[in-house]
């Protein structure tokens, strides 16, 4: 994806920021997105061997005790599966066995404002949400569920981070925390 591309798609996600009326009222207390594991070269739908290790890794992170200590997701969404990738289906499906949770995998990628208004909706108040996307597309969303950006492109590089956003005092807070899953994750 060019920049301009990702330039132009920040844009649009800003002028289409979703707060609903009323502020965060109805917001899910906490949703935690996530990038997909690990990928094979581009052109390859599925995660590569360290990407499956680190979806087999998933859980561990709502383990009482696990540093960064994260909330347990109630509600788990992924991107739909296209013919380019199934990566975040792929990514949260252990987590999602473990849990009990069926994955919510209806809206497409590049579809995030309409993920970040369903989310606001309500329907999902006071709920802990996990949501495994694209990095090229996680900043417009996080901007659409109200957050400020730590930095506004997600590293291509970079499968081992949890953007934690708690919806406070009628103001969506972005926290950027390491997974700590696998040996050589950033801090």
């Amino acid at each position: 994806m060019t920049l301009l591309r990702r330039v132009f798609l920040l844009l649009i996600a800003a002028s289409t920021l979703f707060v609903p009326l009323g502020g965060f009222a109805q917001a899910p207390a906490t949703i935690l997105l996530i990038r997909h594991a690990e990928k094979l070269t581009d052109g390859q739908i599925d995660l590569s061997p360290t990407g499956f290790e680190r979806a087999k890794l998933l859980p561990q992170l709502f383990v009482p005790g696990h540093i960064p200590a994260l909330p347990t997701p109630q509600v788990l969404f992924a991107t739909h599966q296209s013919k380019h990738s199934n990566r975040p289906v792929q990514t949260i499906t252990p987590l999602s066995v473990t849990l009990h949770l069926p994955i919510d995998n209806t809206i497409e990628n590049d579809n995030y404002t309409e993920l970040a208004q369903k989310l606001l909706s309500g329907q999902y108040a006071g709920k802990v949400v996990l949501v495994a996307w694209h990095h090229g597309n996680l900043p417009a969303l996080a901007t659409a569920l109200g957050a400020t950006l730590p930095y506004a492109k997600w590293p291509d590089t970079q499968f081992d981070r949890v953007w934690k956003i708690d919806y406070k005092n009628n103001k969506a807070i972005l926290t950027d925390m390491p997974q700590n899953l696998m040996p050589g994750d950033s801090n």
